[in-house]
């Protein structure tokens, strides 16, 4: 049999299975989240304003994430500079110049020591905040390098140790003591573009538990200390931009390509709802939730970020004021403010 005849012929089998679980995930669905929610009192319609617009990149801005002090942000653009700023006051703290401007993925230690990014360098970078070098920009303690796709997703577990998700399917664990892999293992089946790890107890605010989205419509559950995939989420129909785990640790939201937003729960194994927005023609670039969880919110290629009422999914309203598509957004840990930023140029702090 020719190799395409083949791939074709697996690729349907591939598809008959998915539709074979999708059916008996529907045979064990016993209910709508919306339905079940249905005697919830209403929230009220979500006021978020722009509390600070933060100007100081010269060309898109790819990527924004909060530290875990909920006061001070990093972005990164393709102007080649990351920004650390003060959302309170709306300053810039630190500019980074960057040796490749193609970032596509910040992340900020929880700690707030450090700040992570990579992007078309294949390589992940990370800064110490608390150490200059001979020019007075951040200093630069490790260079991780040795994937064979573009950088596209990171995230600190702590201050010695980050995970990265990377175009060529993988999923790499670095010891930044060292500067080591500590493990390198086949994840999906395309770019691994989004990661979220679930909150931890006690003193730990990372958990052990994380999820990953990917350009293969796939979202899968792991544990840091595995290789293998705890469970895997299908459903959308595109690539999947954006992974957020609920505060419960139970569940997780995703934005999509696919122009909607999904709520998928661990113990159900399946997914318990669908969100799109009025217009039905907005793509998603990354989604966020509230505190409680109660709340979705999605960033739009067209130019808006898109709130809905995760259990009742009714279309809550949306933000407005970025001129161009919104490319990530962040939830501060406390809750009380969402950075968003977009190719406008600009950064945003809704409170």
């Amino acid at each position: 049999m020719p190799k395409d005849d083949e791939t074709i012929q697996l690729q349907k089998e591939l598809q008959d299975l998915i539709a074979q679980v999708q059916d008996m995930q529907k045979k064990a669905n016993d209910a709508k989240l919306e339905d079940t929610c249905g005697s919830m009192g209403d929230v009220p319609k979500v006021r978020l304003v722009t509390k600070k617009l933060l100007k100081g990149h010269i060309n898109k801005v790819n990527s924004v994430h909060f530290s875990g002090d909920s006061r001070h942000c990093v972005t990164g653009s393709l102007d080649g500079k990351l920004i650390i700023w003060d959302t309170w006051t709306g300053n810039k703290v630190q500019v980074i110049p960057l040796r490749s401007s193609w970032v596509m993925s910040v992340a900020f230690a929880p700690s707030g020591n450090f700040v992570a990014c990579g992007g078309m360098d294949n390589m992940c970078t990370v800064y110490d905040l608390n150490n200059r070098d001979n020019t007075g920009a951040a200093k630069i303690v490790r260079e991780l390098a040795g994937y064979e796709g573009f950088l596209s997703s990171c995230r600190f577990l702590d201050d010695k140790h980050i995970i990265t998700g990377s175009g060529d399917m993988k999923i790499c664990h670095w010891d930044l003591e060292s500067g080591k892999k500590t493990m390198e293992f086949n994840a999906h089946a395309g770019d691994v573009v989004s990661m979220s790890f679930a909150s931890g107890e006690g003193d730990n605010p990372v958990g052990n538990t994380y999820v990953t989205g990917s350009v293969d419509r796939t979202c899968k559950i792991w544990d840091v200390r595995e290789e293998k995939a705890k469970q895997t989420f299908f459903g959308h129909e595109a690539d999947v931009n954006s992974v957020i785990f609920h505060p419960s640790g139970q569940a997780f939201a995703t934005g999509s390509e696919d122009k909607t937003a999904r709520l998928f729960d661990l113990r159900s194994d399946q997914q318990l709802a669908l969100y799109t927005p009025p217009n039905k023609t907005s793509g998603f670039t990354s989604c966020a939730l509230s505190k409680s969880g109660r709340f979705i919110l999605c960033g739009s290629d067209d130019n808006s970020i898109h709130i809905w009422d995760a259990m009742k999914n009714q279309h809550n309203g949306t933000l407005s004021g970025h001129e161009n598509r919104v490319t990530s957004i962040c939830m501060s840990g406390n809750g009380m403010a969402l950075a968003s930023c977009s190719w406008d140029q600009n950064v945003r702090v809704w409170v």
